[in-house]
């Protein structure tokens, strides 16, 4: 499993579900049976786009993360990595 690097591609992890919550969302790995707290519905719509971007980077700016937040969203998104919430995507 690569470290986390912002400018490589991501996904939702295929054994990971996310539920809606007023706050942001609930993720849990039916894997490793893990649960995290997406606490702003802002990185749940990074999450949400990792998929259909080239990059971390790019979901991040395309859910209106600004150059100021980055940092705060790279470092959830590294979390979300080494619990495997997220994974790197290998086919782009």
């Amino acid at each position: 499993v690569p470290a986390f690097e912002l400018e490589r591609p991501w996904r939702l992890a295929t054994q990971v579900a996310l539920r809606p919550e007023p706050f942001g969302a609930l993720a849990y790995h039916f894997g490793n049976r893990r649960l995290s707290f997406l606490k702003t519905k802002k990185l749940v719509a990074v999450v949400e786009l990792l998929a259909d971007h080239q990059s971390g980077r790019e979901a991040c700016l395309a859910a209106g993360v600004t150059e100021t937040e980055l940092a705060t969203y790279e470092r959830a998104l590294a979390s979300l990595a080494s619990t495997g919430m997220i994974t790197c995507r290998i086919d782009a």
